[in-house]
């Protein structure tokens, strides 16, 4: 019996068959749709042509619905998008607005980045065997080594601050001490999630557990990296939860507590040292 060989065309669908992500965007006035891509080239082709009925046969599209068209978005807008223009040598011609020039720009510059978005997005967050996170999405680098995502679980007042904590992945927990008006500004309550940057050199790794203290956060692990430089000594503790925690502490202060790989350990960190982040 003769096995008949696999089309190219069929391996190459089973191996592209995954989760993609697709999307469009329009805009609306009110409950009324106002347009999106289409209706953007239409407006183009216009500008083009300096006419709506050229611009019309560009796009294969009936006189009777490019007008229409244009004529709900003048309506729409506010102002006008395209206007006729009287005189000259041939008669006049039909040309975009300074609003509608605009329009376009703007148009396709939000275009662009939702593009962007959506290939971020496609990129980094279908796979399920990887955690969600909106920092690594939109491709964010910051100083700070440290950067958990969690939900805001409370927030309390703490004598001119506010105290909010965060329930990170996992479970673990930590407080972030900022400003009433900075709760106000980011619009946070619970349920929000937000992010907590903390830089290395504000956390602090000692052999002992410290002394209880509302105002730092305290996590217990194990010492899993010690790099020594020539100014301060990189290090890593893991909690029992997975989550690694960066310090930098100076050398002399690593001997002196006999921090060592392999070592259980503490590390703490002021909560006003936190940097809270939103993306709503």
């Amino acid at each position: 019996m003769t096995r008949r060989a696999t089309p190219v065309v069929t391996r190459r669908r089973a191996r592209d068959r995954r989760l993609a992500l697709h999307g469009a965007i329009w805009m609306t006035v009110g409950d009324e749709n106002f347009g999106g891509v289409g209706r953007m080239e239409l407006l183009r082709a216009v500008a083009r042509s300096g006419s709506i009925t050229q611009a019309a046969k560009a796009l294969n599209l009936s006189y009777k619905a490019a007008w229409d068209a244009i004529d709900k978005m003048n309506r729409l807008s506010g102002e006008p998008l395209v206007q006729r223009t009287t005189g000259g040598k041939g008669g006049g011609a039909t040309t975009l607005t300074p609003h509608g020039e605009r329009l376009i720009e703007r148009f396709e510059q939000i275009a662009a980045a939702h593009h962007r978005f959506l290939e971020l997005l496609d990129t980094q967050s279908i796979d399920l065997d990887r955690e969600f996170s909106l920092l690594t999405v939109l491709n964010m680098k910051t100083s700070a080594r440290n950067q958990f995502v969690g939900s805001v679980v409370a927030i309390a007042d703490a004598g001119g601050m506010a105290d909010v904590r965060l329930r990170l992945d996992g479970g673990d927990e930590l407080v972030a001490a900022i400003t009433p008006e900075s709760v106000e500004t980011m619009a946070l309550r619970p349920g929000v999630q937000a992010y907590a940057l903390i830089k290395a050199p504000w956390v602090t790794v000692a052999a002992k557990a410290p002394r209880r203290d509302p105002k730092r956060n305290v996590f217990d692990g194990t010492v899993t990296t010690l790099a020594t430089g020539k100014v301060s000594t990189q290090l890593s503790l893991t909690t029992p939860g997975g989550r690694a925690i960066a310090a930098a502490m100076p050398q002399s202060l690593v001997e002196s507590r006999g921090l060592r790989r392999g070592a259980r350990a503490w590390a703490s960190f002021p909560t006003d040292s936190v940097i809270l982040a939103t993306f709503e």
